[in-house]
C-alpha cells in the first residue's frame, strides 16, 4: 500500500521545481568550493599537504548541515504543497489507502530525495578534485560517500518535523519559518552542546564516534515521524 502511494507521489513531483532543488544544492557546494580552492589552490595544497582530498572534503562537509536544514524545510513544503495547492487531500485519503501509508510515502519520499542530493554532492566533490588534477588513486570513497549521507542521518529529526509540520499545516509560512530558524541555530549549536539534536548533523562527521550521532538522529527522526503519522491520521485535513 505505501509503495502504491508511493509510486503516485514520485508522478506528482514532475514540473513541480522539486528536481531543480534536489540539483541545486549540491551544485551549489560544489561550485562554492571551485571558487575556493580554485583562487587558493596554492595556498591550501600547502596548508593540506598529502591531505588534499581529506581537505577539500572538509572544506564541503562545514555547509552540509546548513543546506541539509533548509533542503528538508523547503522540500517538505514542496511535497505538501502537491497536495495543498490542488486542494487534492480530501480525494487523496478517500482512496483505499490508509492514512499512515500516505504519510510514510511521502516521508520516504522526502528521504530518497535527499538522498540522491547527498550522492550527488559525493559525485561533484570527486569530480572537482579531480578537475584540480588531485591524485585519483587516493580518493577517500568511505569518506565522500558519507560526506552528506552522515550528516542527513543527523539532520533527520528536523526532516521528520518539517514534513508533520508541513503535512497539517495549508499555510506554510509558519513551519518554513521554523525550518529556517532551526538551520540557522543548527550553525552554532556546537556551542550549546554535541548532544543538542541540531549539533547531531555536524556531529555525525566530525566526533571520534560518528556512528552515535547517526543513532541518536535516526531515532529521534523516526519517532518524530512516528508522533507526525498518528497525528496526520486523527486530523481532518482539507
Amino acid at each position: 500500500m505505501t509503495g502504491r502511494a508511493l509510486s503516485s507521489d514520485w508522478l506528482k513531483i514532475r514540473g513541480k521545481g522539486i528536481w531543480f532543488l534536489v540539483f541545486l544544492a549540491p551544485i551549489g557546494l560544489t561550485a562554492m568550493q571551485a571558487l575556493n580552492f580554485g583562487l587558493r589552490l596554492d595556498y591550501l595544497k600547502e596548508q593540506y599537504g598529502n591531505h588534499l582530498w581529506e581537505g577539500l572534503l572538509d572544506n564541503v562537509v562545514v555547509f552540509v548541515p546548513l543546506a541539509l536544514m533548509l533542503g528538508a524545510t523547503i522540500l517538505s513544503s514542496m511535497i505538501a504543497n502537491v497536495e495543498h495547492e490542488q486542494g487534492s487531500w480530501k480525494q487523496l485519503l478517500a482512496m483505499p489507502i490508509t492514512r499512515p501509508a500516505v504519510y510514510l510515502a511521502k516521508f520516504l519520499l522526502a528521504c530518497v530525495l535527499l538522498i540522491i542530493s547527498c550522492l550527488l554532492l559525493t559525485a561533484g566533490t570527486i569530480g572537482l578534485g579531480l578537475l584540480l588534477g588531485f591524485d585519483a588513486g587516493e580518493i577517500p570513497w568511505t569518506h565522500a560517500i558519507k560526506l552528506g549521507l552522515l550528516p542527513l542521518a543527523g539532520a533527520l529529526p528536523v526532516l521528520s518535523l518539517e514534513l508533520w509540520l508541513t503535512m497539517v499545516s495549508k499555510n506554510q509560512a509558519l513551519p518554513v519559518t521554523l525550518g529556517i530558524v532551526l538551520a540557522v541555530m543548527g550553525m552554532f549549536a556546537l556551542s550549546i552542546s554535541p548532544y543538542f539534536p541540531l549539533a547531531w548533523a555536524q556531529m555525525a562527521w566530525i566526533s571520534p564516534k560518528p556512528f552515535v550521532y547517526v543513532g541518536l538522529g535516526v531515532g529521534a527522526g523516526l519517532l518524530i515521524m512516528l508522533l507526525g503519522m498518528v497525528h496526520f491520521s486523527r486530523k481532518d485535513v482539507a
